[in-house]
């Protein structure tokens, strides 16, 4: 039986006065070096996301303000979290509306790269899409997957056989978000757009995953993607793109039907590693 609100533990408070002026400087610097990038890359609903958070480009948001725009176009709210949030967490917040969202920010030193999350690439990266109702549907549907997961784990006896499907259901799930939430394209009339996250919240890869010959960028095949391996310290080599969020909540619907159909089972091995910890919060879930 899954618990009914496995996110508690990891809620916070965001306390917006302790943020420095060296905080807000971050955020001011991240913003204004996006907003050319964003007009001539980013997806129309991302743009139109964009303006209806009325964010500050000058100081990192109140969370509680976000939602107050946020909230009444979609039912989604940003959750302050501290960190990494385990995988079934994750994915049970998005079932419920939910998104955490890092309260840190990256060093004004070190603005063009950083391996975690932080609220730059959270707010200004993430929660724009979340204004759109299809695509907010789209991560509700996707955080539903994660329940049909423990609904199939949960009867197997064998440990063994239930930590190995639980590894490549992760490993699956955790590739199909990452080449569509996290680093997604879309095909529109004025060419290729970005509604990945990802790519959203970074300067250097925004442009380089539109323009650059070195990218691959093919129409989304679900039997690819949750075998693609990626790694997250260079430019992504290897993209995918969806005609819609229509065509896209589809695709969440035919990767459950692979899940319930075994096909999620035997992934490929490799990137991206399922911890211990993302192993754990589905164990948690089945009990």
């Amino acid at each position: 039986m899954v618990r009914a609100n496995p996110a508690a533990e990891y809620y916070v408070t965001q306390r917006w006065d302790l943020y420095t002026k060296e905080n807000h400087e971050a955020w001011r610097r991240l913003y204004s070096r996006m907003v050319p990038s964003w007009r001539r890359y980013a997806n129309e609903h991302f743009l139109k996301g964009l303006d209806s958070l009325c964010l500050d480009p000058e100081r990192i948001p109140r969370i509680k303000d976000v939602n107050r725009f946020l909230s009444p176009l979609t039912g989604f709210q940003a959750r302050p979290v501290s960190g990494y949030v385990p995988a079934f967490v994750f994915f049970d917040c998005l079932r419920n509306r939910e998104f955490p969202t890092t309260i840190t920010i990256r060093d004004a030193a070190r603005l063009d790269y950083l391996p975690e999350p932080d609220i730059f690439h959270d707010i200004a990266g993430h929660v724009p899409m979340h204004t759109n109702p299809a695509f907010a549907d789209t991560l509700v549907r996707f955080g539903e997957c994660a329940h049909t997961a423990v609904e199939l784990v949960s009867d197997i006896q064998d440990e063994h056989e239930r930590a190995h499907r639980m590894t490549n259901i992760i490993r699956a799930m955790a590739r199909f978000f990452w080449f569509t939430v996290e680093f997604g394209l879309m095909k529109t009339r004025d060419g290729l757009k970005a509604y990945g996250s990802g790519l959203l919240s970074s300067h250097g890869e925004l442009q380089h995953a539109i323009e650059s010959p070195d990218v691959q960028r093919y129409p989304l095949q679900i039997e690819w993607a949750i075998n693609q391996g990626f790694e997250i310290d260079h430019y992504q080599p290897l993209l995918f793109w969806v005609d819609s969020f229509d065509h896209l909540f589809s695709l969440v619907d035919t990767l459950e039907r692979w899940m319930r159909e075994g096909r999620l089972n035997d992934v490929a091995g490799g990137e991206p590693a399922v911890n211990e910890t993302d192993l754990l919060s589905f164990a948690r879930a089945t009990q």
